[in-house]
């Protein structure tokens, strides 16, 4: 096949922050890439679409136009396998409070079929595809951006369970009674483990103490995650200790979701881990001290070997083709 002949799918990583729009051959190739803010369109789910379709219109373009893509494949907050629509993400604000069938939104306007999961399900295919995961048959991947995600692979499959809504453990509650979450409850995984819940901490820790901490040169309502990073690799003690107490957190969270599945892995994936072994190391600690016997030194905790959103991209890619070929085998196009 010429390269003019080539197909292509559109994989599309939605995160909490940024939304990254990737076209794939059918060899795993990203050949294009555009990315739009998810934030910024208040509650309209039209106002992001429009953004998102004259982005992607660029870089269709650069392929030769809509009549070279077979289909895309969306990885979202709240994706749900079976409906395509997102459900009440805490995270967007154009569908925190309610169901917002994204799926079909976009073939409509693309005039292609168009399939969703969660967008940690999309990087836990991505992994298993092209990744650390390689191989494996059980292992969950932890996604920490602007929220916690988290997909589950038991027996080489994903779990999406009844209603397509499995693998929701950035919800599990871990301090009772704890910090208030997007998504109504109090003491999420989330609210501690993610960008802004390391960011929050910070916060937290400025605003009630007196502690000397090079933070403090920051506005306060502008400190990021990874200006915790910055302090903590320069030795600045507070942003130590806020990333040990991240994970010691998420280390004992993740010996608890041990006790379902035993996987041969963690993978982490996601802005977070960029802050390597001053996250990974209280994570293995508290993993090892926490879990129970039968499961110590037996899972592998991993950063993933994909650069950003390029699993998550891979993984909405993955689900295009599957939908190309159902569709193809259908119309003779692929």
């Amino acid at each position: 096949m010429s390269q003019s002949e080539k197909p292509y799918v559109i994989g599309l990583d939605l995160g909490g922050t940024n939304s990254v729009f990737g076209i794939v051959d059918a060899d795993a190739n990203v050949v294009a890439e555009t990315s739009v803010k998810t934030q910024g369109h208040g509650e309209s789910v039209e106002l992001y679409v429009a953004d998102c379709l004259q982005a992607l219109q660029k870089i269709i373009d650069q392929v030769g136009g809509i009549g070279k893509i077979r289909a895309m494949g969306i990885g979202a907050p709240n994706g749900n396998y079976y409906t395509g629509c997102i459900e009440f993400a805490p995270n967007l604000e154009w569908a925190r409070k309610g169901v917002v069938p994204l799926a079909k939104i976009f073939s409509d306007a693309l005039g292609i079929p168009v399939a969703m999961t969660n967008d940690a399900n999309a990087a836990a295919i991505g992994e298993m595809t092209y990744g650390a995961a390689r191989g494996m048959k059980n292992f969950i991947m932890i996604t920490l951006g602007t929220g916690v995600g988290s997909g589950i692979v038991v027996n080489g499959q994903m779990v999406y369970g009844c209603d397509g809504m499995a693998g929701e453990l950035g919800h599990v509650i871990v301090e009772p009674n704890g910090r208030a979450c997007g998504c109504g409850r109090k003491g999420c995984l989330e609210t501690y483990c993610s960008a802004t819940g390391v960011a929050r901490t910070a916060r937290e820790i400025i605003s009630t103490t007196d502690r000397p901490t090079l933070l403090r040169e920051i506005p306060l309502d502008k400190i990021e995650s990874r200006d915790v990073s910055i302090a903590a690799s320069k030795g600045d003690e507070v942003a130590k200790e806020i990333f040990e107490q991240t994970g010691r957190i998420l280390g004992e969270a993740c010996a608890n979701f041990a006790a379902f599945n035993s996987p041969e892995a963690f993978i982490f994936f996601g802005g977070l881990t960029k802050a390597g072994d001053l996250l990974m190391e209280p994570i293995k600690r508290a993993y090892e001290e926490s879990v129970l016997k039968i499961y110590r030194g037996k899972a592998k905790m991993l950063i993933s070997q994909l650069d950003d959103a390029k699993a998550a991209v891979l993984g909405a890619s993955a689900l295009g083709w599957e939908v190309a070929l159902e569709r193809g085998v259908e119309r003779g196009l692929v």
